[in-house]
């Protein structure tokens, strides 16, 4: 299997930080046996249904900002409660800024692994910018075809001191370019739900925000594998650039899964646990996973919009009455962001541990 003895794929990919990255570049031929994952895991691309009649156009938001956007701000809610997915255009984000941060993204994960390594957890010299693989290698029995660096925004200052400088001007670009876009969005969703809504509800639920790099290199036999597992988001929102590979699949219930089409400048929109939550289950945080692929790498580029971990989250005030029942209880984001991180992926099951 190329230069990397089977027995040594774990110290070598996840505790030495080679990565998936390192495993491909080592000449592999084939998936280890860690990254195959069981038949009913996988995605077959051939079972995959039709999205039309789930996934609408994307949703233009020039006017989201201004008196007349009644329309604009009724189909996000639409979308949000029907699927949890959407994509959206005129969103703020210029066509430079996307590029440039995609290819920024290439620039990390193409570093010598020495370089990425200084960022695992536990050696990172600042614990709000860490590099990996898969999600919980630790708990996994199959691993994830994906590596990623994860960067918390907590202000400019440590930004340009400690994100990594090959990212770091694009991630930040980005993430500023789309902060507009992400508070006219939450707060069209919270005004949606018909309810009193403080106006401290806005900020407090996406002050905390992290800007993520996904890598999925070439795989030798994607049909075995997967980049992502089933898994719904922690965050309140997931704001997704993804590049023209495509391989982002959503669960629509009791129907099977769909793909999420790259569109050229478009960025795609999740709802996540945290919002189903808010929301009292109106809004609907949806189970979605990644393929492998074997032509090219591919990256993604996400923005997860959340509360900070001392915010208490529940039902917001007046839900549960409208609603006629309560689904979900009052607890500390925190507490819900322990529990999220602390096992595998597992569907939607993480939302179990905040139902009444």
């Amino acid at each position: 299997m190329g230069v990397v003895d089977e027995s040594q794929v774990f110290e070598f990919v996840v505790k030495k930080g080679n990565g998936v990255k390192g495993l491909t570049d080592s000449g592999l031929t084939s998936v280890p046996p860690r990254y195959i994952h069981p038949p009913e895991e996988r995605i077959d691309r051939k079972k995959t249904i039709d999205a039309t009649p789930f996934l609408g156009p994307p949703i233009n938001l020039a006017g989201l900002e201004g008196e007349n956007n009644g329309a604009i701000a009724n189909a996000l809610c639409e979308a949000a409660t029907k699927l949890g997915f959407f994509q959206v255009v005129n969103h703020g984000v210029s066509v430079q800024v996307m590029e440039r941060v995609k290819h920024a993204a290439h620039t990390f994960f193409n570093l010598p692994p020495e370089k990425k390594a200084v960022y695992l957890k536990g050696t990172t010299p600042c614990p709000n910018v860490f590099y990996g693989t898969s999600f919980s290698p630790e708990a996994e029995k199959s691993l994830e075809w994906k590596d990623y660096l994860s960067m918390i925004y907590m202000n400019d200052e440590e930004a340009m001191q400690s994100w990594p400088q090959e990212c770091r001007d694009a991630a930040l670009d980005y993430l500023k370019g789309a902060n507009k876009m992400i508070y006219g969005i939450m707060g069209s969703l919270l005004r949606g739900l018909d309810v009193e809504v403080e106006d401290s509800a806005l900020s407090l639920h996406t002050e905390a925000k992290a800007v993520n790099m996904n890598f999925y290199p070439p795989c030798p036999n994607p049909e075995l594998t997967v980049g992502v597992g089933r898994h719904s988001d922690l965050a309140a929102l997931t704001i997704l650039l993804q590049d023209d590979i495509g391989g982002l699949y959503v669960k629509v219930e009791e129907k099977g899964w769909i793909e999420i089409p790259p569109i050229e400048g478009a960025l795609v929109i999740n709802v996540g646990d945290t919002l189903e939550i808010l929301s009292n289950g109106r809004y609907k945080s949806a189970e979605h996973r990644v393929i492998a692929s074997s032509t090219k790498a591919r990256v993604s580029v996400p923005i997860f919009v959340s509360p900070r971990p001392q915010i208490m989250i529940g039902p917001l005030s007046g839900l549960p009455e409208k609603h006629g029942k309560t689904v979900y209880k009052h607890l500390l984001f925190g507490e819900y962001m322990a529990n999220y991180f602390g096992g595998v992926h597992q569907g939607k099951k993480t939302l179990d541990f905040a139902r009444v």
